[in-house]
């Protein structure tokens, strides 16, 4: 096994050279903390008959634009399968995981998680995609409900929601007071 590293993320290759084929099952991986070791993730990922595995070393999954996560999927094509070991190590969020599971199936890639089972090219997968896809639109919907509460709430108070209206008269006053100060030399 080959370690590259280019442009910041880690690219383990095979070494099988036929990539051009349909079908490949590429993986990635992703530790957040530059002490940890993807070892674990990579020997499950080859386990599960990845020929290229990419990752990125030391970076949250909070970060969606992440160098290992675009250039993997960019390299991704019809009739390939991502496999990760986990499904949080693609990412955290709810929405963004199936933002990306998403595109995947609208690009005709399949998507396996090791350690949870998912594997959308199975009937019971396909069946765990939409469940997470329910509470995807779940969560969306409780974030937007929270949000629109939380804004009667502050109108109700008499806060005012949004951007400021011009310039506050503290703003105008700090101005003023700054045209009357006076440089005074020193030297």
């Amino acid at each position: 096994m080959k370690r590259a590293c280019e442009n910041g993320f880690l690219n383990y290759d095979l070494g099988m050279n036929d990539y051009a084929q349909q079908g490949r099952k590429i993986g990635y991986v992703r530790v957040s903390d530059k002490d940890q070791s993807e070892d674990l993730q990579v020997d499950a990922l080859t386990a599960a008959g990845c020929k290229i595995i990419y990752g990125d070393h030391g970076v949250s999954g909070k970060i969606t634009t992440r160098a290992g996560l675009d250039d993997m999927l960019a390299s991704l094509k019809s009739g390939d399968t991502l496999v990760v070991w986990k499904l949080d190590r693609l990412g955290r969020s709810t929405i963004h995981l199936l933002q990306l599971l998403s595109e995947l199936r609208d690009r005709g890639v399949d998507f396996q998680a090791i350690t949870q089972g998912i594997d959308t090219t199975t009937a019971v997968g396909r069946m765990l995609y939409g469940q997470l896809a329910v509470f995807a639109e779940y969560e969306r919907s409780l974030i937007s409900e929270r949000t629109k509460a939380g804004m009667a709430a502050a109108k109700a108070r008499g806060v005012h929601v949004g951007r400021p209206k011009g310039t506050s008269k503290t703003l105008e006053k700090a101005l003023d007071d700054l045209e009357k100060f006076e440089v005074i030399d020193g030297g």
